[in-house]
């Protein structure tokens, strides 16, 4: 999941300045000092409870900011339980918990929360359902109470309900007249076939079938203690946060079947080239990507700093050649995604008409390029502190600690890798990295999705035959 990254990419672009440099690194001044070594992340204590009902309550006590965080995550609750008539529902479902509930109104708990020095809303992941809250250290007892009352008994009111469907379809009409979620869905459907993850995104048809009934079966069947875990971080100490979780939570009872688990999502396809008509487009939006690994998988963390040298900074190869060099486009990025049954790797830029063939050449260039040649130690070492300093910055953020333990636990990773991710990290050598580019990033093994005017596919018979669609 994530995690509301925005902040943290501002914050490394400043704090990391002197490492967005190009592949071909400039040479620096004489007599400069050498970077200082990444300081290493505090891992912090967590402990863990198991109530009687099945749910899990892991504590981080912290002595920073003058709050408490809560994050209760819930496995097989999120887009990828959503039936396939309903894509997105669990958005909708996430969003009105906070909208009602037997005891208060919207408005209330929107007070009520505020008053706390805080705020508490839910959100849907791929892999999971999360609810947020914090408040000052001296309303924590009264957050655990609101927490636990807009998790076990919200009401769904039916006017919440009308807004909340008239707000999606807004949403998703603005959504659609954008060439990204088009080559959005499209890649989805190469990368996934007919999985789960291939249906995160809304559809009018769906908004529309969500009603009343539905939600408060779904909450009963998808948020139950069995199935999920309440972080607590921040200014309190292990027994007094043990005590609220038992005290709010302890006497919830699971009602039916448990979700099914989302089965494995398919790590190889056969690539697809699609070229999805926007008549008088001056620019074409360009998705390569194939499906690739989970987060538990082996590779992930010398795939993730493959990922980054290709397209994970303004530094990153695909940036300089494509915006710098070539000047073909404003941004080239290329994403790596591992979540808890399976993950992708997806590149993408926009480019002006005349140049999207060329373009698709240069992706896979940098591709090759990979594969076939060692990345420089200047260059690897830039790149890890990249990674690695991204990391650190983040997770000095407290509401951070708390929502990485909770994605890792949808993840399936354990409460350990949070400390453990930036010394593997550092551990990468320069043969793995090109062993990721043999292993993933063979330009056949690529599906394209360009969005465009279709006057562009003359340029695109030497990447294969593209199906051509509204």
């Amino acid at each position: 999941m994530s995690l509301r990254r925005t902040l943290t990419a501002l914050l490394v672009s400043a704090v990391l300045a002197p490492a967005a440099l190009a592949s071909d690194i400039a040479a620096m001044p004489a007599g400069l000092p050498d970077f200082a070594p990444d300081k290493p992340l505090p891992v912090p204590e967590v402990a863990r409870r198991t109530l009687d009902n099945g749910l899990q309550v892991w504590v981080v006590p912290r002595d920073g900011v003058p709050r408490v965080d809560y994050v209760m995550v819930f496995r097989d609750a999120g887009l990828a339980a959503d039936a396939p008539e309903t894509p997105a529902f669990a958005s909708m479902l996430a969003g009105l918990l906070a909208e009602g509930t037997d005891q208060r109104s919207s408005r209330q708990i929107a007070e009520a929360a505020q008053g706390m020095g805080g705020g508490i809303g839910g959100y849907a992941a791929t892999d999971g359902l999360a609810i947020n809250a914090n408040a000052l250290p001296s309303k924590a007892a009264d957050m655990a109470a609101l927490l636990a009352e807009v998790t076990r008994s919200p009401s769904f009111p039916e006017d919440e309900i009308r807004l909340a469907k008239a707000n999606a379809l807004q949403g998703l009409k603005a959504a659609e007249a954008q060439p990204g979620f088009r080559a959005e869905r499209a890649m989805l459907a190469a990368l996934y076939g007919d999985h789960p993850y291939a249906r995160t995104q809304a559809t009018e048809a769906g908004i529309e079938a969500v009603d009343r009934d539905t939600l408060v079966a779904e909450h009963a069947r998808r948020l139950r203690p069995d199935n999920a875990l309440l972080v607590i971080a921040g200014r309190i100490g292990e027994e007094e946060a043990m005590a609220l979780a038992q005290r709010h939570f302890g006497d919830w009872q699971a009602q039916g079947d448990a979700p099914a688990a989302t089965p494995a999502a398919r790590t190889g396809a056969m690539p697809t080239r699609v070229l999805l008509d926007r008549e008088g487009s001056v620019q074409s939006t360009v998705r390569i990507g194939r499906p690739a690994i989970r987060a538990t998988h082996p590779d992930h963390i010398p795939l993730q700093l493959a990922s980054t040298v290709l397209g994970g900074s303004f530094s990153s190869r695909l940036m300089q050649n494509l915006r710098e060099e070539k000047g073909y486009t404003y941004g080239a990025r290329l994403g790596q995604r591992s979540q808890a049954v399976g993950g992708a790797l997806v590149s993408s830029a926009d480019v002006r008409n005349e140049v999207t063939g060329a373009a698709i050449g240069e992706f896979f260039a940098e591709f090759d390029r990979l594969a076939n040649e060692p990345v420089p130690p200047r260059e690897l070492d830039m790149n890890k502190r990249y990674v690695a300093g991204s990391y650190l910055i983040s997770n000095q953020l407290q509401r951070s600690v708390a929502g990485t333990l909770a994605g890792n636990w949808l993840n399936g990773l354990p409460p350990e890798y949070i400390g453990e991710f930036v010394p593997r990290i550092r551990e990468v050598t320069a043969e793995q990295v090109q062993a990721m580019g043999r292993k993933y990033f063979q330009p056949a093994q690529q599906s394209i999705v360009v969005v465009g005017d279709k006057a562009v596919l003359e340029q695109l018979g030497q990447y294969g035959e593209f199906t051509v669609a509204e």
